[in-house]
């Protein structure tokens, strides 16, 4: 609990949170890590929270949005965790009134500690209360969402880079891993980014009493600007990972043609010594026949043949 913008009191139980929020100079922030139904229903009572908004937050893979209730605002934004390379978003769900945050984690894998610390870094606007404390985790969670983008957009230059590097049929696979599994998490991260452009447009449009405090709204409009940026990156690199597929799949035709040249030409070279044995072979009489220097003559022939078609389809870069 916070009064006046400095820190009172810490570890008070849910049943203490109605007391506090009845002082108007107080803000209260509580914190539920994987809640039970009635934790919910307990925090729901203190503050007078909807229904449908708890109801939201024992349903799952909602989508980030802004509910505007008649006494509070709910909200759910998404965290970003990256596990064994592959991105897991965390569900965070947050209940807005005039004097009270609640943030609802759907697992530790949010680093709430890390909030705190950026809301600690920037005391001196604690002053303002709810509208300070939403700012932080908002920023956090954006802060989060830029890092991964900055890092999804290195790799994919990375691939772009070795796609005409790679030999042979590990490499290849390996870089078919890399890219699916690289649009998987440029997919998962678009869904949690781009409505982040809805929650922050919603929340500096609608005029609720909490972000519409002068000295924030810059505040405000600087996380806005990190989400937009975080949405064209995002829609960058979706173009970037279509290129090197298109590109990919253009490189294996090509490759598959040059497979064909030279299957193709090395057919026709051995088809011209089979020819010629095949004709010394027949039952009829041929020059040489029964004769040593017959033998001979057919493979000089055989020979000159080969070499002169390796050396027409090698000009020809076929070989």
């Amino acid at each position: 609990m916070y009064r006046n913008g400095a820190l009172e009191k810490e570890g008070f139980p849910i049943e203490e949170v109605s007391e506090y929020v009845r002082d108007p100079g107080s803000t209260v922030w509580f914190d539920l890590c994987s809640p039970s139904p009635e934790d919910l229903r307990l925090i729901g009572d203190e503050l007078g929270l909807h229904e449908l908004a708890v109801e939201d937050v024992l349903t799952d893979h909602q989508r980030p949005k802004v509910d505007v209730y008649d006494n509070h605002l709910f909200i759910t934004v998404y965290g970003v965790h990256v596990e064994e390379g592959r991105l897991a978003p965390v569900e965070v769900n947050v209940f807005v009134t005039a004097n009270a945050l609640v943030t609802v984690r759907e697992n530790a894998h949010f680093d709430i500690d890390a909030v705190v610390r950026r809301w600690d870094s920037a005391s001196r606007l604690a002053g303002h209360g709810v509208s300070f404390l939403l700012h932080g985790l908002l920023d956090y969670v954006v802060d989060g969402q830029f890092d991964l983008v900055q890092d999804l957009d290195g790799q994919a230059e990375a691939l772009e880079e070795t796609l005409f590097e790679e030999d042979g049929v590990r490499d290849a696979r390996e870089l078919q891993r890399r890219a699916y599994v690289l649009r998987k998490n440029t997919t998962r991260l678009r869904k949690i980014a781009m409505p982040m452009r809805e929650v922050l447009g919603t929340l500096l449009r609608r005029e609720q009493g909490l972000i519409a405090e002068p000295a924030m709204l810059p505040y405000y409009e600087d996380v806005r600007d990190h989400v937009l940026r975080v949405a064209e990156w995002v829609e960058s690199i979706r173009d970037m990972l279509a290129n090197v597929r298109e590109t990919r799949l253009a490189e294996q035709g090509f490759r598959l043609n040059e497979i064909m040249k030279r299957v193709t030409s090395w057919a026709a070279i051995i088809a011209v010594p089979t020819a010629i044995t095949g004709a010394y072979g027949q039952n009829v009489p041929y020059p040489g026949e029964g004769q040593a220097w017959g033998f001979w003559m057919s493979t000089v022939l055989v020979a000159f043949a080969s070499v002169g078609l390796y050396a027409i389809f090698k000009r020809k870069d076929w070989l």
